[in-house]
């Protein structure tokens, strides 16, 4: 299998686990959508060559199985996922601003220790 076609396969993987990163979200799976997928230009999926039979076959069951859903499910599917990925996010944010709120403390005992004096606070204790 040349090197473009395993493109374009991963491409129609892409599409039908709906996490594009060239189209949108909410394309339908089409001949169009692998090609621009796969980095193509619309309309590289030719019926006349011989070479995407395979591929072709694969994109129209996967359109096929992609209409069985309705609208809302995928919907609902995409907001799933972008829940999770948010939920990533915020963890990683906050390990960092803990990381971040650690080495903080450790060069203020560090600083108080260097210079013999106390660090004033930013804030006063009765300020929260």
């Amino acid at each position: 299998m040349s090197e473009a076609l395993v493109e374009y396969f991963e491409a129609l993987e892409r599409l039908k686990l709906n996490k594009p990163i060239r189209i949108s979200l909410d394309a339908k799976i089409s001949n169009d959508a692998v090609a621009l997928e796969a980095g193509r230009s619309k309309g590289a999926i030719k019926k006349s060559r011989p070479i995407f039979a395979d591929l072709i076959v694969a994109i129209d069951c996967a359109a096929e199985k992609q209409n069985l859903l309705p609208m809302e499910q995928r919907k609902i599917l995409k907001l799933e996922e972008e829940v999770n990925t948010l939920r990533k996010n915020l963890e990683n944010a906050l390990g960092r601003e803990v990381s971040l709120l650690y080495e903080n403390y450790q060069l203020k005992k560090r600083l108080s220790v260097l210079e013999e004096i106390n660090v004033i606070p930013i804030r006063d204790k009765d300020s929260k």
